[in-house]
Order: structure tokens, then C-alpha cells, then sequence
């Protein structure tokens, strides 16, 4: 790897880096929809050897590093590029004395896990994806919620686990962005985010303790969808929802958790 350097990633690289990402899954991928965004946030870094080999964005918050869009070249695979570009970003949040790294993954893709296993990430949690299309709907008794007990550490921001401390929690709450069933016990609540890189995509965290107070939380979701004009409904959650209409599992991910200082 000592041929290759890591730098922050220019305008100029756009083209170069899409070319190699446009066949990175069999549903094409979502680069080119947040290349712009990532560059303007900063901490988009290439990696290049006489051209563009990898790229990988990281995100700092308060006490972590979110990193994503770990892209490869095909002909450049298997030789620790992703390790380096990882290794880079978490050697900019040691210097900012950040506690944490956390990384999302699918749980089929077998080359990443162990990817991520060398460098000492373990499996935190795991999440299931769900879309769910927006229909008109009338029967839910949910309401925003006006307390919350925080007895969870995360929730999805722009497809980001994000840190759930008291001020976020406050701050969702008084922006009604938290809905729940108005069961007394076992009730099912939902975190609503707009999309950052996605136009009328409504990204939803929900936490169901009961197949019947989600499917009141998924009515809602819905009729909510239609409402405000959202073509799309993204839910993540670490339980397995029940059959509903026009709900449809995509995929799992594991989320995967680092100690920068161990």
C-alpha cells in the first residue's frame, strides 16, 4: 500500500469514481445520488494509485464515526484498500479523542464482515429493512409522544445510526417527530426523519413490542405517507415486522461497533 495515497476527494474525481461504482450491486448503487452532499459535508476520501482505487465517506458526531460508501474497484479488490481507507478515518477520530466507530453491513456480504472482523469491529445489533408504500388509511390510535424513556442508543438518520442522547430524544420530541401507540404497556413507537439525499423519502426507526400496536404505527406510516406527499417509506427496525399490505422486507444488516480505544 505504500504506493497509494489517501486524500480528500475533489469534484474533479466524480466521473472516475461512478464509473467503477455503477455495477456495485444488482440494483446499480446510490453513489451518484450523494457524492455532491458527501463532498460539500467533507471526509470524502479517495484512495489512488495512477487513478482512482476506492473511496469511503466518514461522518464524526459528538463521541463517533459513521462510515459508509466503502467502494472498491473491481480490479483492485482484495488488497486491503477498504482496510486502509477505514484505518484513515478512525486515525482522524483518535485525534478527536472519539470513543466509537460504527459501520453498517449486510449480513450476506461475507468479504466485508470479515473486513471488518480484522479491524476489531464486532456485530453491536442487527436491523431489518423494510419499504412500505404510502395508501390512505384510517384506523390507528397513535399520537406524538410527549416523554420517552431512553432506554435505547441509536436511531437512523439518512440511513446513519446516530447517537440517542437526552437532548437528541428532547429535540425529536418537541418537533413531534416520535409517534407511539397509546397502549399503557407494550406499545410500539416510531422515529420520522426526512431524508437528507433523497427527495420525498420518509425514513422511519421503529421499535415494535407487539404485532398489533405496529400494525397501528404501519396504518399510521401509511396514511402519514399520503399525506405529506412522500413517494417512499423506509423503516428500519431490529425486530421482524408482521405481514401488512404493501409492507415489504429488502434486506438485514448488522450493525457493527469498534472501541477505538481498547
Amino acid at each position: 500500500m505504500s504506493d497509494k495515497i489517501i486524500r480528500n476527494a475533489t469534484a474533479l474525481d466524480k466521473n472516475n469514481v461512478l464509473q467503477f461504482c455503477k455495477d456495485t450491486f444488482s440494483w446499480e448503487d446510490y453513489i451518484d445520488q450523494v457524492w455532491d452532499y458527501w463532498l460539500t459535508e467533507g471526509n470524502l476520501f479517495v484512495i489512488a494509485n495512477k487513478g482512482i482505487v476506492g473511496i469511503c465517506h466518514s461522518y464524526f458526531s459528538e463521541n463517533q464515526i459513521w462510515i459508509e460508501g466503502i467502494r472498491i474497484k473491481p480490479d483492485n479488490r482484495r488488497q486491503k484498500i477498504a482496510t486502509s481507507l477505514v484505518n484513515h478515518a478512525e486515525k482522524i477520530g483518535k485525534k478527536r479523542n472519539i470513543q466509537f466507530s460504527f459501520m453498517l453491513i449486510d449480513t450476506t456480504n461475507k468479504h466485508s464482515l470479515l473486513m471488518a472482523n480484522s479491524l476489531n469491529y464486532r456485530i453491536f445489533e442487527s436491523w431489518n429493512f423494510y419499504s412500505l408504500i404510502p395508501k390512505r388509511k384510517k384506523n390507528y390510535d397513535i399520537s406524538f409522544a410527549k416523554s420517552l424513556d431512553l432506554n435505547f442508543t441509536h436511531y437512523v438518520k439518512s440511513w446513519r445510526w446516530l447517537p440517542l442522547d437526552n437532548n437528541t430524544l428532547n429535540s425529536l420530541l418537541h418537533e413531534n417527530r416520535i409517534v407511539r401507540t397509546n397502549e399503557r404497556d407494550n406499545y410500539s413507537f416510531a422515529i420520522l426523519s426526512d431524508s437528507e439525499h433523497f427527495d420525498k423519502t420518509l425514513i422511519v426507526t421503529l421499535f415494535s413490542n407487539s404485532d398489533p400496536s405496529t400494525l397501528q404505527i404501519l396504518s399510521y406510516l401509511q396514511n402519514y405517507g399520503i399525506e405529506k406527499d412522500y413517494q417512499r417509506i423506509q423503516i428500519l427496525s431490529k425486530e421482524d415486522l408482521p405481514n401488512f399490505d404493501l409492507l415489504e422486507k429488502k434486506i438485514s444488516f448488522h450493525l457493527m461497533k469498534k472501541s477505538l480505544f481498547s
